[in-house]
């Protein structure tokens, strides 16, 4: 940091870290409470920064197993708070004054390779290999810092989002992997590829999704016009991969869109039935032909930002991508 490092607190944390790397032991799940985190409880996304603040990019992957989604809850551990947590013991500020949003408020159960959020800070670093170290060893071991950045102050995690890409897996055989079992959808039905596909185009383009939006207490009347780039699925064997890229999804679109999907590659319902529950805008249209399917195929996957807003500011620390480690080699002696 710009700054020499203050004097260590009592949990052995200082409170402004050092450039050199320190060792932080990794802690349970259960030693993080989110209620412990002090500061307004309102939302992070339309706060408005304070004057000489520093902004900074993560980009996270978790394995959502074990969490109650993305978005901060008080009563249930989730992503964003024990990333929260772990911010707060390393700049100690609260979490009013880290502002930590993120680009998509997953849901209990789905994972992300690359969930990305930013936070502020009143100082600036040097160098961010030590924080990226220190993040990586408070959080559990289902959730890592993959990179960390300086960025611009116009970048906003969430409102800055030009395109998210989805992956929904689905193991497509009589016995399912255990390998797969926390990672992709059981479906012993036999599934033909081809005719989901010919559906999955339908999706393609600029449409009203009201028809696979379940509603939600926090969506604030969102518009349903959503653009879909393209919907890929793929077959590697037993495994099919649906990959999906959009300009933005409303609650539970892309799992809804996957269900359909199923049932078109069932054979149950042909491909066409899409753009008719697409013109039907009515959610109980889609209820008639298929349910949802279970959050833990779901990945998020890739959120891409204008390039401008990616640009590091004049005078930033190099963005850290993690820190190989090596082994030096010993001198044999010589007989």
């Amino acid at each position: 940091m710009n700054t020499a490092p203050a004097p260590a607190s009592a949990t052995g944390i200082p409170s402004v870290l050092p450039s050199a790397p320190v060792e932080y032991p990794c802690l349970p799940i259960s030693s993080y409470n989110c209620s412990n985190l002090t500061g307004d409880r309102e939302d992070n996304d339309t706060k408005k920064l304070k004057p000489s603040t520093y902004k900074w990019r993560l980009v996270i992957a978790y394995d959502g197993t074990r969490f109650s989604g993305w978005q901060y809850q008080q009563s249930t551990p989730t992503v964003q708070c024990i990333v929260e947590e772990a911010l707060t013991r390393i700049t100690k500020l609260e979490r009013k004054d880290l502002l930590l949003v993120g680009a998509g408020r997953t849901d209990a159960g789905v994972h992300a390779w690359g969930q990305v959020a930013h936070f502020i800070t009143p100082f600036n670093y040097d160098n961010l290999k030590g924080v990226h170290k220190a993040l990586n060893g408070l959080l559990p071991s289902d959730i890592r810092v993959r990179e960390i950045s300086s960025t611009v102050p116009e970048f906003h995690a969430r409102f800055s989002v030009k395109s998210k890409i989805y992956h929904y897996k689905i193991y497509n055989d009589t016995i399912m992997d255990p390998f797969h079992r926390n990672y992709a959808y059981h479906s012993i039905y036999k599934l033909n590829v081809a005719t989901m596909r010919d559906a999955a185009r339908h999706f393609v383009g600029k449409h009203d999704f009201s028809a696979f939006a379940n509603t939600s207490r926090n969506d604030r009347v969102p518009n349903p016009v959503k653009n879909i780039f393209h919907f890929n699925v793929n077959e590697m064997g037993p495994l099919v991969q649906l990959e999906v890229e959009g300009s933005g999804f409303l609650y539970r679109q892309v799992r809804n869109m996957v269900a359909l999907l199923l049932q078109v590659g069932r054979e149950a319902v042909p491909p066409d039935i899409v753009p008719r529950i697409l013109g039907s805008r009515d959610r109980k249209e889609l209820a008639k032909y298929s349910l949802s399917v279970p959050p833990h195929g779901l990945c998020l996957l890739v959120v891409k930002y204008n390039e401008e807003h990616l640009g590091l500011p004049p005078g930033g620390p190099e963005t850290s991508f993690g820190r190989n480690h090596s082994i030096s080699k010993c001198k044999l002696p010589s007989f």
